[in-house]
């Protein structure tokens, strides 16, 4: 369990984030089409998951905004921008700013993507939904960076998280 907080108040989650140099676990998560994405479907591409509460939030789109322009300079790598917001509602966001070099997924159908990687909230105003994390994946499947932002409505370190690629 992790120990991250919300305007000053702590809020746990149901694990840890996965350790550098473990495998990343296996996911299904939902695209804006409604298609069910897993890790193999990117296998042999380096990945930033960014993962985060929910996109209707002013850091969390923030960080898709970022990643998103960032993203479009990248060579091989794909930025995976994860929630428990419905499909609908992601592509509704991508539509509207313009997003064009990411991709949404939902983890809405059962959550398991949210515990397995140890993001999902365990109580709280946020309960169930995901902390906001980035885990960066090589083209072998081997996690080699992970953050796990200690107040919730600050940005990630976006810097570190394209360093590690």
């Amino acid at each position: 369990m992790a120990t991250v907080t919300l305007q000053g108040n702590e809020l746990h989650t149901v694990g840890n984030l996965p350790k550098i140099n473990s495998k990343a676990p296996e996911f299904n998560l939902v695209a804006t089409d409604l298609s069910v994405k897993t890790l193999n479907d990117y296998k042999g591409k380096k990945l930033i998951l960014n993962i985060f509460p929910s996109v209707d939030t002013g850091t969390c789109a923030t960080s898709v905004r970022n990643f998103n322009k960032e993203a479009a300079q990248l060579d091989n790598t794909k930025v995976l921008c994860i929630s428990r917001d419905l499909p609908f509602a992601q592509g509704r966001f991508c539509g509207a700013e313009g997003i064009e070099n990411v991709e949404m997924l939902s983890d809405y159908a059962t959550g398991a993507f949210g515990k397995e990687y140890g993001v999902e909230f365990e109580g709280g105003p946020l309960n169930g939904l995901h902390s906001r994390s980035i885990v960066v994946i090589n083209e072998n499947g081997d996690v080699t960076y992970t953050e796990q932002v200690a107040e919730t409505v600050d940005e990630p370190n976006y810097a570190e998280a394209l360093k590690a690629l």
